[in-house]
């Protein structure tokens, strides 16, 4: 299935029953897009392409991580990891340490460059946020900061009870 530039279903054969789900879905899509946040950093001037954004951007987030968890997270293979790991090293962004828990594991964190590198990327964030809410008022900013908090401090209540117990929906195949 093919779907529009917006995230939408063009032939409108599937959809979500909410509209928030749908239009969280819509973002998502967009934001996430390689093709979209390639051209924003082309059009932007930036030095580093999007995986390097996003490795810095995790590791910023997370603090050091093994490179098991940094492909879990980016959703992407052992061999690129590496790729991305020897491009920051190379810019003396990242640096790897015994894994404290496991003498046999790695650990990779930001040096001090990497923080700073990692905090150019979270500025270009709040850059892109600050654009998307011109024209809000304060008042409005705030209140819908207020209410998305709440929605993510929900979400990961009802994921651990997701993990725990999964949906009651159930799918069945059609009849072949």
């Amino acid at each position: 299935m093919a779907t529009a530039e917006d995230g939408r279903d063009p032939d409108g054969s599937t959809s979500y029953r909410s509209d928030l789900l749908t239009d969280l879905s819509r973002l998502i899509y967009l934001w996430e897009s390689p093709r979209f946040q390639s051209e924003v950093l082309t059009r932007s001037g930036e030095p580093l392409d999007q995986s390097s954004h996003q490795l810095l951007r995790l590791l910023g987030f997370s603090g050091p991580l093994r490179p098991s968890q940094i492909a879990e997270s980016l959703k992407t293979g052992a061999s690129n990891v590496s790729k991305m790991l020897h491009r920051l090293e190379a810019n003396g962004w990242l640096e790897r340490t015994p894994d404290p828990t496991d003498a046999r594991a790695t650990l990779v964190g930001l040096t001090a460059a990497g923080i700073e590198a990692a905090q150019h990327v979270f500025d270009l964030g709040d850059d892109m946020i600050a654009l998307v809410l011109d024209g809000w008022s304060k008042r409005e900013v705030e209140h819908y900061t207020r209410l998305t908090r709440r929605f993510v401090d929900d979400a990961y209540v009802a994921a651990e009870a997701m993990r725990a117990r999964g949906l009651s929906r159930m799918w069945s195949a059609p009849p072949s």
